[in-house]
């Protein structure tokens, strides 16, 4: 069954929005949770508490087995959905064990195969997103964000989605360290990994980097957060894979990365823990007035539920492998 009891809400209430600095949130968001916990061995799922109190043993599995492709998959289908009407405009707060997520033109340069290799041989999953960007580590202690919202009439303005999520990520850091967050700002970090206009930093070093993936009908804008762990150490590791895959050839274009560029919150004086963070980014939406609907409670009340073992997850992860292969 189909989410019925959110359809009948749409209908009274079709275009309720929060105005809030940087763009428009819906009151009430679906709240999706995929979180590893620090202190497991590698592998360990911690996720949401939807997924300890239904003991959702398959997707747990899912995830320890490393398919870096699921959160992915997981995002493209819940986007179909919410721009279906199927579920609210959502949250998704994930990480995963270990990895690294290539941009697709960081894939078509000339070593890229043998760069990836080298990766998947320390241990370090490896696939290409099809999000904008380029190359970016994950692991247990980088908190990835997306905002999955239906698209707007006439909406042309991206940009208002990443000052969105840049101002969001802001009052999370703020909930718990507001000298940190005071000092953040937005613009590219020469010489970070994945660099862009809304790169978020402190000091200069960078913790922070924002995506966006649009559908017909519905998008999600995405970040990236560096919370724990050393943030040079990460971009020593992309800039080993640019060093192998680009073959030396100073003429192609990928990022020149110097890893004293990037720093983990926790290093420059914000929150050093994944959960702190996360919980953080949902009182933030919470002081906005955003009331979150945790995944389990919108299964009960209106049958709604997409984990990652679901067929149609695993058939976008599929779709996916198969359209941006090395």
């Amino acid at each position: 069954m189909k989410s019925q009891s959110y359809e009948k809400q749409r209908q009274v209430e079709p275009q309720a929005q929060i105005k809030t600095e940087g763009g428009l949130l819906p009151p009430v968001m679906a709240l999706f949770e995929h979180l590893v916990k620090v202190e497991h061995a590698e592998g360990a799922y911690a996720g949401a508490a939807e997924a300890a109190a239904e003991g959702t043993m398959a997707e747990e599995a899912a995830v320890a087995a490393g398919d870096m492709l699921l959160p992915f998959a997981f995002e493209e289908t819940l986007c179909r959905d919410v721009g279906a009407g199927l579920v609210p405009p959502s949250v998704h707060l994930w990480s995963h064990p270990g990895g690294v997520a290539l941009g697709l033109r960081d894939s078509k340069l000339p070593r890229a195969a043998e760069a990836m290799a080298a990766l998947e041989r320390q241990g370090l999953r490896t696939a290409v997103r099809h999000s904008g960007g380029a190359a970016v580590p994950l692991d247990a202690g980088i908190v990835n964000v997306s905002l999955l919202l239906r698209k707007s009439p006439g909406k042309l303005d991206f940009h208002d989605d990443f000052r969105l999520l840049a101002s969001l990520i802001t009052e999370a850091v703020a909930v718990s360290h507001p000298q940190a967050a005071a000092q953040i700002r937005a613009g590219e970090v020469a010489g970070s990994y994945c660099p862009g206009d809304f790169d978020l930093a402190i000091g200069g070093r960078k913790f922070c980097g924002i995506a966006q993936r649009r559908q017909s009908s519905a998008y999600f804008v995405h970040a990236f957060v560096i919370v724990s762990g050393s943030g040079p150490e990460r971009g020593q590791l992309i800039r080993g894979f640019y060093d192998t895959a680009a073959d030396g050839d100073d003429a192609l274009p990928y990022p020149r990365v110097s890893p004293q560029t990037l720093a983990a919150l926790g290093e420059l004086g914000g929150p050093a823990s994944a959960a702190v963070f996360a919980e953080g980014f949902r009182q933030a939406l919470d002081r906005r007035g955003v009331r979150l609907q945790p995944a389990a409670l919108l299964r009960q009340a209106g049958g709604y539920g997409l984990r990652y073992a679901d067929s149609r997850v695993l058939e976008a992860a599929r779709v996916l492998r198969e359209r941006y292969a090395r």
